[in-house]
């Protein structure tokens, strides 16, 4: 199970709800002794791929809460720290010009991070984790959140399920093709030995699938380190940054819980990875961020 950690929680749903889909659809064909064929499986999988990144991006925000445990702060109750959270969340929000402030809520974490989710900028959500706010001061930590504002600006989240949604449709049909092809070599071809092959098939597009998603997620992250330098000042988004490098020390293994390392994607900080796991990461390696926005701002 920690090899499928290190992938982002939204893809992990989304596949999730993608094979359950796919077994669903191939009992119901069964059922009726329909086989199909190349026109009726791009149909059918470009709904399923599509409706479970779009269903995973409608239920991210709840699922954000309940998996990292946020806490919202109530912008009428809150007081203090709480209060001064909430102020630059929603100076940034005003910045960006975003239709409706940002809920904003606290996890409980040692690590120093920030994620932004939510199906859309009128129903979003910028959570910090407690490690982040004990250890940074105020100007990095604005510029922590300037990012995560840019990314509901930029449509991120919007833009990276209508990826997720191709790269879905791509994965199924590639096994479906790719299975039929290896059952129609066997003596004994049968519908439920090309599934079993259909179903592993899955399993690897769908790495590569991922690696797909980690360069885009990537360049993502470029924009809003941009977005984060235009909100909060370019000063506040280099210092934060730098700030995340210096933390950047692995956390003991009891630091880190399972649902800490799957929402990897949403958050500023991604963990770096060596050799051929560097492309299945959703974050560039910090160095290279700081040396860009400082090129830029020279």
């Amino acid at each position: 199970m920690s090899f499928f950690r290190r992938f982002f929680f939204l893809i992990a749903l989304n596949m999730l709800i993608v094979v359950s889909a796919s077994i669903v659809a191939t009992l119901v064909m069964s059922y009726f002794g329909f086989q199909g064929d190349l026109p009726f499986y791009l149909i059918l999988y470009s709904l399923i791929g599509f409706g479970g990144a779009f269903f995973s991006l409608a239920i991210s925000k709840w699922s954000a809460k309940k998996w990292m445990g946020v806490q919202i702060i109530d912008p009428e109750q809150c007081h203090g720290e709480d209060r001064e959270l909430v102020e630059m969340v929603h100076e940034m929000a005003r910045a960006a010009r975003l239709p409706k402030m940002p809920e904003v809520g606290i996890y409980e974490s040692p690590d120093m991070n920030a994620f932004a989710t939510g199906p859309n900028k009128r129903n979003s959500l910028v959570a910090v984790s407690s490690g982040l706010l004990s250890r940074t001061n105020k100007e990095e930590l604005r510029g922590v959140l300037g990012h995560e504002v840019a990314h509901i600006a930029n449509g991120d989240m919007v833009t990276m399920t209508l990826l997720m949604g191709i790269v879905n449709t791509m994965v199924l049909l590639a096994a479906r093709l790719v299975a039929r092809m290896i059952a129609s070599q066997m003596r004994q071809r049968s519908f439920w030995m090309e599934h079993l092959i259909f179903m592993g098939l899955q399993m690897v597009f769908m790495i590569f699938g991922s690696m797909v998603l980690g360069f885009f997620s990537r360049k993502r992250e470029y924009r809003a380190d941009a977005g984060g330098a235009r909100f909060a000042g370019a000063g506040s988004m280099i210092r934060a940054l730098k700030a995340l490098q210096r933390s950047s020390q692995p956390l003991r293994p009891e630091e880190v819980s399972p649902k800490q390392e799957s929402y990897g994607y949403l958050q500023i900080s991604g963990r770096p990875k060596k050799s051929w796991m560097a492309l299945l990461s959703t974050h560039p390696p910090l160095e290279d961020r700081i040396a860009r926005l400082e090129r830029q701002h020279q």
